[in-house]
């Protein structure tokens, strides 16, 4: 198992420079990756300011050697699929092939979303993500690629900068666990970030939950190797015994001094 720190980019302490030092301070702590939330205005605390994650993570590349980085979770539908494989590509390089690509629906509160014109219907933003993760899947081969969807359209285009990671930059899903069609998009793509219940109703994920998927995933594929499923919260020991790869440690807007001495108490030890 492997063990994770997941911050917004959001607060004082936590812009680009500020997570390139909190980055370099993971690293050196034990830990394995940090994520970052995805959001243009936390939904915590829209006081906050918040920084752009994508930046804040080009930051983090540069100043690690050795850990994971990535979103958990982009809300794909408030972005174009074209734009942000080409930005994965150019991150996966940048780091060295230590990216990773988390993506949802997003939150149809997003004021990014419905504030200004785009769709908030859970239903349509879940057509969007799937159409834009075929578009981004297809994008990274460095082919030509025609694709007609109900949302999304190419004719003849091509992004000729491949990913370091092959076969693609991993693909992780997040969503509640409790939709079928979350653990259907699950299954298709390379690893889980999903938590459980309702952003409202937050439930803990448990082991019986990791038995249950990656048996899913295994009478699906034949296999269930090679796929990551990241939890947090619960006895770690219990999760990897269970089957799950990655474990891990939210921690909230804080001050840079507070965070730090959270990651300085290094991950846990099984």
């Amino acid at each position: 198992m492997r063990f994770s720190v997941t911050v917004g980019a959001v607060g004082h302490g936590r812009d680009p420079r500020g997570l390139a030092d909190l980055a370099r301070a993971v690293e050196d702590s034990g830990w394995d990756a940090l994520f970052l939330e995805d959001y243009l205005v936390y939904q915590g605390d829209a006081t906050e300011p918040t920084y752009d994650p994508w930046i804040c993570l080009a930051a983090m590349a540069a100043a690690t050697s050795r850990i994971t980085i990535g979103t958990t979770v982009t809300p794909l539908p408030r972005r174009r699929p074209w734009k942000v494989a080409a930005e994965a590509v150019a991150l996966d390089h940048l780091s060295g092939g230590r990216f990773v690509l988390g993506v949802g629906i997003g939150d149809p509160g997003d004021p990014f979303l419905g504030r200004v014109g785009e769709p908030t219907e859970p239903n349509q933003l879940a057509e969007m993500l799937d159409e834009g993760l075929t578009v981004i899947a297809q994008l990274w081969s460095g082919e030509p690629v025609s694709f007609a969807g109900k949302h999304y359209r190419l004719d003849d285009v091509q992004l000729t900068a491949r990913p370091v990671q092959a076969p693609r930059i991993p693909i992780w899903v997040g969503g509640n666990l409790l939709v079928p069609a979350v653990r259907r998009r699950i299954r298709r793509w390379d690893g889980s970030c999903a938590y459980k219940g309702s952003t409202d109703a937050p439930q803990q994920i448990t082991p019986d939950d990791v038995r249950r998927l990656l048996a899913e995933v295994k009478a699906e594929r034949g296999t269930s190797d090679g796929f990551e499923m990241k939890v947090s919260g619960g006895d770690p020991a219990a999760f990897a015994a269970a089957g799950a790869t990655w474990w891990g440690r939210w921690i909230p807007p804080l001050p840079a001094d507070e965070t730090l001495a959270i990651v300085t108490q290094r991950p846990p030890v099984l």
